[in-house]
């Protein structure tokens, strides 16, 4: 009995361990992923080893575009709801902004 409650505690141990890295890699930057495997690509030694880098930067800067864009339409909305004095339609094109840009980060 006290062999399977070890066995549960380790195997509970490593699930938590394993959603937290999740969410610890989900909470890095696009742009700090992209910086970072471009630069590994400059490390690189192979061929295959700079391509792969390469284009894991190219995803996440295409991201963090994607993103961008998004903010700047956001941005957009709530100036124009902003000066037809639609301030709640404003601040929630406000907030949409704000969750775009940091993903974008």
């Amino acid at each position: 009995m006290e062999l399977t409650n070890m066995k549960l505690t380790a195997l509970s141990a490593g699930i938590i361990l394993t959603f937290a890295s999740f969410g610890a890699y989900a909470g890095e930057s696009h742009m700090a992923e992209a910086l970072k495997h471009a630069e590994a690509a400059v490390k690189a030694d192979n061929g295959k080893t700079i391509v792969e880098h390469a284009e894991a930067a190219k995803t996440h800067a295409k991201t963090a575009d994607e993103h961008l864009d998004a903010g700047i339409t956001s941005l957009n909305d709530a100036i124009d709801h902003g000066k037809m004095k639609h301030a709640d339609s404003a601040k929630k094109a406000a907030e949409e902004a704000v969750t775009h840009l940091k993903a974008a980060q």
